[in-house]
């Protein structure tokens, strides 16, 4: 009952957003099955690059995204990450948010602020950034100048890159970091969320990280 008292609300305020004059941000379906989403047509030469299996664990929420009241007064379109909830705030306008779970920077990477939207990426190339290499290097672990993008890449499916910053809300492959603090400062999403989101998501939105 609870699901399809959320799908009929979302398309009432998809029918509301589209009748009002200044055009609010439509609500996508809340199901990933509504359509056929990217990391179910992962191909490399023309071959899946995984199994079902490997596809569904690397790319599944482990804790589903839902429609919740949002009654601050922000543009519909904004992006609020709530560092102590750990979970990431899309508005939607008329007191709605779309809301997901998310993993934030770990001890001495986590940061507050403002950004905008300023690239949108589908399966992003990885560069670590030199300090990243660096850091890991000590602890034994040598990781990649470059890494293509897919299912083993740490970027997921998706990234929304924020300002000129080093940092992006991305999918991971990693979906059990969701919920905790886990990354170098970067926002993890799984991987059908990040691509719910990127979908709505416009270049120039504004992102608030805050505590």
């Amino acid at each position: 009952m609870k699901t399809i008292a959320l799908a009929l609300l979302a398309g009432l305020l998809s029918a509301t957003a589209a009748a009002s004059a200044d055009r609010p941000i439509e609500v996508a379906a809340l199901a990933a099955t509504a359509q056929k989403t990217g990391w179910l047509q992962v191909l490399s030469g023309g071959k899946p690059v995984a199994s079902a299996r490997k596809l569904a664990a690397v790319s599944r929420a482990p804790i589903a995204r839902e429609l919740v009241a949002f009654p601050e007064t922000l543009a519909p379109g904004t992006i609020v990450v709530d560092n102590s909830e750990r979970r990431l705030y899309h508005v939607l306008g008329h007191g709605i948010a779309m809301k997901y779970a998310v993993s934030i920077g770990r001890e001495g990477f986590v940061w507050t602020g403002s950004q905008k939207v300023t690239r949108k990426v589908e399966w992003p190339t990885w560069t670590p950034p030199e300090d990243m290499r660096a850091r890991e290097a000590r602890k034994g672990k040598i990781l990649p100048v470059s890494m293509d993008g897919g299912l083993d890449n740490p970027l997921g499916a998706r990234a929304l890159y924020l300002g000129s910053t080093i940092y992006r809300i991305h999918g991971t492959n990693q979906p059990s970091s969701l919920g905790k603090a886990q990354s170098s400062g970067c926002i993890r999403m799984a991987n059908e969320d990040v691509e719910h989101l990127y979908a709505q998501v416009r270049i120039g939105a504004t992102v608030i990280v805050r505590d």
